[in-house]
């Protein structure tokens, strides 16, 4: 059976890559070459009549009252500071104008790397995951190589490998010494697919293992990935910058890679994927970012891809959460904002200090290595002589304390919900069950 012919809008944005990035064309998707926009939809012309409706507006599907969006008092009670169309009307599939040029904003502030490059204006997402979901939607094909490191969060498999049926390709996170990351590991594993389409995902503040690379560690990381991109491998570079700011050693490299990554090659298409859901601790809200950068990148290219991506949402849940982004927003210009964000950030380094002096007891040594971790809300253990599982369970069903098993010997530990108070207990049965296990 034949495909569908082409949009004819879907057409135009791959012919704007085709003149300006043609890399780009070729990375995406067959679904993703498929999308567009539906700039006469529904909600192109409701924001149309919006701007010009003066009479009389019969477009959108909400229903109103006194000129504004009709809503029940036993809801609103729950909402202070917000107006009624902050809460009850449609957002844009794009996100709202204003909380899209706001994290630009923040994200110029972060990001001294990018320089005067040009970037796509975010797209808001209903968090980290829709954002890795619209990533596979728009570049992965059943059978796309994507190269992970082995530390790495359950849902890119289920997104890129169960839902799109990705090729998965590993390299150990860190070096056998446990002393940092894997860089030449890493590089290794970039040059296997020379010449190729390649779909490469980065996060750090790292999970399950809580680390960031050091500035040269991340410096090596651009460096090898635009290196394999001018050597000829069409990639796509997922940053997932979830935890971003979260940083608790000097060490760390504190700005995001996307900025390096962004003006690396033409070769070489940096996406970011960032929200207020960890950084600004409203996980519940749901708001996250997508922001592509491509050297020599054109603001006709970028609109193709934000309209591609809007298009997407567009298809698949119409918008984003109205009163998510609109507190968001309204947390951001808070002048207070960023000294509340900082006292919740000292919590947890605060927290990070009195795991990394319980988890490095002498009297532990025989039951684990300790990963790397620097940032973030987690830490794992390498166990020895005993699987992670059944040390979990046994954990649990002992001393009452919740861990996450991964794999065959990694047991995690999210101290950011413990209480320092809380901290040596858990180490100390963590102990108690891996001996429990293996017998002695």
């Amino acid at each position: 059976m034949s495909a569908a012919p082409l949009h004819p809008l879907a057409q135009a944005a791959n012919e704007a890559l085709a003149k300006d990035c043609p890399v780009l064309l070729d990375l995406l998707s067959e679904r993703g070459k498929r999308f567009f926009f539906p700039a006469k939809g529904i909600l192109a012309q409701g924001a149309e009549a919006k701007q010009k409706a003066k009479t009389a507006n019969a477009t959108v599907g909400i229903a109103t009252e006194n000129g504004a969006p009709m809503h029940l008092a036993c809801v609103h009670k729950y909402y202070q500071g917000l107006t009624p169309a902050e809460i009850y009307d449609y957002a844009p599939s794009y996100g709202k104008p204003d909380i899209r040029t706001a994290w630009a904003k923040k994200q110029r502030e972060e990001t001294p790397s990018l320089g005067d490059q040009l970037t796509s204006n975010p797209v808001v997402t209903n968090a980290l995951t829709h954002g890795l979901g619209l990533v596979g939607d728009l570049f992965i094909d059943p059978g796309t190589d994507v190269l992970s490191s082995d530390l790495m969060w359950e849902n890119y498999n289920l997104n890129w490998e169960t839902r799109l049926e990705a090729r998965y390709h590993y390299y150990p996170f860190f070096d056998e010494k446990l002393t940092g990351f894997n860089l030449a590991g890493f590089t290794q594993a970039l040059s296997k697919f020379r010449g190729k389409k390649l779909v490469v995902s980065l996060n750090f503040p790292n999970n399950p293992s809580g680390y960031t690379p050091t500035k040269a560690e991340a410096e090596g990381i651009a460096r090898a990935l635009g290196a394999e991109a001018e050597a000829g491998t069409r990639m796509v570079v997922c940053v997932d910058d979830a935890y971003y700011g979260m940083f608790f050693d000097e060490s760390c490299e504190k700005e995001s890679l996307f900025g390096r990554l962004a003006r690396a090659s033409q070769n070489l298409l940096a996406v970011k994927i960032d929200g207020a859901t960890k950084e600004e601790f409203v996980w519940g809200l749901r708001v996250g970012f997508i922001t592509f950068g491509v050297k020599n990148g054109t603001a006709a290219a970028y609109k193709a891809l934000e309209d591609k991506t809007a298009g997407l949402i567009r298809a698949y849940v119409s918008n984003i959460s109205n009163p998510g982004q609109s507190i968001v927003l309204k947390a951001m210009q808070d002048p207070d904002f960023r000294r509340q964000q900082a006292e919740k950030v000292a919590t947890l380094r605060s927290r990070a200090a009195v795991v990394a002096q319980e988890c490095r007891k002498p009297e532990y040594a025989d039951c684990w290595d300790v990963y790397p971790f620097n940032s973030g809300y987690f830490m794992c253990l390498r166990l020895k002589g005993a699987e992670a599982d059944p040390v979990r369970l046994a954990l649990l069903d002992d001393s009452g304390i919740g861990t996450i098993a991964l794999g065959k010997r990694d047991l995690r530990v999210a101290f950011s919900c413990l209480t320092e108070a809380q901290i040596p207990a858990v180490f100390a049965g963590a102990a108690q069950a891996v001996r429990k296990v293996r017998g002695k």
